[in-house]
């Protein structure tokens, strides 16, 4: 599977050990072109899509962005749930959203390469679980 491959798929693919390594290999060379970053996160619950921005953050290095004071408390959400998030800004938003597929979708921004810019997914909700210690610091 490569990430143009994911265009039009509602829900996010399930992957084996080499096509996670691919997929991930493909999509660290395509985030070195854009400076910042959204996303969005379509999972069954707020807890899924905490964790999965959380594991993100770890495994790309990226600051933690943190909850909109607008929204509710993410504990008190059924159900599932929609999750957007700008690194511009340092928030994110989390919403209940049902009829959403699953999994994780990243934009990149690029306003000095706008050729670099892209979105990619949907990628698997549990892509960097394994990534977040993996990947070193000073690189995507």
């Amino acid at each position: 599977m490569t990430l143009d491959g994911l265009r039009g798929l509602r829900s996010a693919p399930e992957l084996d050990g080499a096509g996670r390594t691919a997929l991930l290999a493909e999509l660290r060379s395509r985030l070195r072109g854009c400076e910042w970053f959204t996303l969005g996160v379509m999972a069954p619950s707020a807890s899924a899509a905490l964790q999965c921005l959380r594991q993100l953050e770890a495994a790309l290095h990226w600051p933690p962005l943190e909850l909109d004071g607008a929204c509710e408390d993410p504990a008190a959400i059924e159900g599932p749930v929609f999750l957007k998030g700008n690194q511009s800004s340092g928030r994110f938003l989390l919403r209940r959203e049902t009829g959403l597929g699953e999994g994780l979708l990243i934009t990149g921004h690029s306003p000095v390469d706008p050729a670099a810019e892209d979105t990619w997914g949907p990628l698997p909700l549990d892509l960097f679980a394994l990534q977040a210690q993996a990947i070193p610091a000073a690189g995507l």
